[in-house]
C-alpha cells in the first residue's frame, strides 16, 4: 500500500500552499447506487478528508439511475457546490452533466469509473491489474478446467479493464487447450442477483460443467457462490473484489478464492483532496500524483491510479491489522481456518 500512501501524501502537499482555508467550499458528490456496501465506506472517507479542510459535504444518490444522476447533478449544483465528485451510473449517459458543471466552471473528479471526457479527473485504482490479480489467483487454484466469466455492468468501462486484464493472464491457457471458457455473460447495474442469474442459467447449459469463475467483483462473486452452493458445487475457485466484509468472511470459509482489496479509504481520501484542491483552481495536470493516460477510446487525460492488493487465505490477516474488517466478522462461522481464524 506504500504507493496509495506516497500518493495521497503529494496530493496533500500540494494543497499546503493554498493559503485560503475551504470553510467555504462545498463539495457535491453523486453516487451511482449508494446501496453497495464499499461506497458507505468511501463517503466516510471523502467527508473525513473534507472535514480535514474546511470544506462542507453534499451528496445524492441516483439509485441506479442514469437519468436521475443528471438531475442529482444538476441539484448539487444549484446547493453551490464548488467541486463535483461523480460515481457514473453510465459512463456515457453522464456526459450531459459534466457539459453542466463545465458550463458553471465547476470542476469534475469521475469516481473510481470512467468518465471519458478530458475536463474530469480521473481517479479509480489499476483495474486492468485488478483483473490479473482475479485471474492469477483462480488460474492458481484451478490450471485445467471450464471457465466461467462473470462480468460487469456493461455500462461501466470498469467490466472491461477487468475483462481484459483477466484475458491477458488466461491466454496462453486457452491456446493450450488447458482452459475452455463455457460460459461468459455481463451483470446488470453489477446487482448480484443478475449474476447469480446468469451463473444458473450457465449451470444449466454445461450441465454443471464448471471448474472456476472469474467473477469481477464481490457482489457478482456473491451471487455465482449462492448459484453454486444450491448445486452443491460451492468450493469451486471464484474471484471478486473490493474487501467487502461478506467476501472475505467467504476467502475464510473458502467459497471465494480472493477478494482484490481496494481500500476503499484511500481513495475516498484521495478525492475529497483533489477535489478542494481542484476548488481553489488548481489545475488538473498539477494535482500530486497526476500522470498524463490516453483511454481506450483516444481520450487523454489526466488520471490517477492506486494499487491494488489481492487478498487470499494465505494473506487475511492483512485486512484485520488495517482494522478494515474486525477478526470477529472475518472469522464468523469459521472452524479450522486460516490465520487469524485458527
Amino acid at each position: 500500500m506504500k504507493f496509495i500512501a506516497t500518493a495521497t501524501a503529494v496530493i496533500a502537499g500540494a494543497m499546503i500552499g493554498t493559503a485560503a482555508i475551504a470553510d467555504d467550499l462545498v463539495i457535491g458528490v453523486s453516487w451511482s447506487n449508494f446501496q453497495e456496501e464499499r461506497w458507505k465506506t468511501d463517503e466516510a472517507a471523502i467527508k473525513a478528508a473534507l472535514d480535514a479542510h474546511g470544506a462542507s459535504y453534499i451528496s445524492a444518490d441516483a439509485q441506479s439511475s442514469s437519468a436521475k444522476q443528471l438531475s442529482d447533478v444538476e441539484s448539487l449544483i444549484a446547493q453551490g457546490a464548488d467541486a463535483l465528485i461523480i460515481l457514473a451510473q453510465d459512463s456515457q449517459a453522464i456526459g450531459p452533466a459534466v457539459q453542466a458543471a463545465a458550463d458553471e466552471g465547476i470542476p469534475v473528479v469521475g469516481y473510481d469509473r470512467l468518465i471519458e471526457d478530458p475536463r474530469a479527473f480521473y481517479l479509480t485504482f489499476d483495474n486492468v491489474e485488478v483483473g490479473r490479480m482475479q485471474a492469477r489467483a483462480v488460474f492458481e487454484a484451478a490450471p485445467k478446467g471450464r471457465y466461467v466469466m462473470i462480468k460487469g455492468s456493461p455500462t461501466d468501462p470498469n467490466a472491461d479493464f477487468l475483462r481484459g486484464g483477466q484475458q491477458e493472464v488466461l491466454q496462453a491457457a486457452i491456446d493450450a487447450g488447458d482452459i475452455e471458457i463455457v460460459g461468459e455473460a455481463y451483470t446488470d447495474g453489477w446487482l448480484p442477483a443478475n449474476a447469480q442469474r446468469n451463473m444458473e442459467q450457465i449451470l444449466t447449459a454445461t450441465d454443471n460443467g464448471v471448474d472456476a469463475v472469474v467473477a469481477s467483483n464481490d457482489g457478482t462473486a456473491g451471487g455465482v457462490v449462492a448459484a453454486l452452493t444450491a448445486q452443491g458445487m460451492e468450493g469451486i475457485p471464484v474471484s471478486g473484489q473490493d474487501g467487502d466484509h461478506a467476501a472475505l468472511n467467504r476467502v475464510a470459509k473458502g467459497t471465494q478464492t480472493v477478494s482484490v482489496w481496494k481500500d476503499a479509504r484511500d481513495l475516498g481520501k484521495a478525492a475529497g483532496q483533489i477535489a478542494v484542491s481542484m476548488a481553489k483552481g488548481t489545475k488538473m495536470n498539477a494535482i500530486g500524483g497526476a500522470q498524463d493516460w490516453t483511454s481506450p477510446g483516444g481520450t487523454k487525460m489526466n488520471a490517477m491510479f492506486l494499487a491494488p492488493v489481492p487478498i487470499t487465505r494465505d494473506n487475511l490477516t492483512a485486512v484485520v491489522d488495517a482494522q478494515w474488517i474486525t477478526k470477529d466478522a472475518l472469522c464468523q462461522g469459521v472452524t479450522n481456518g486460516p490465520a487469524p481464524c485458527n
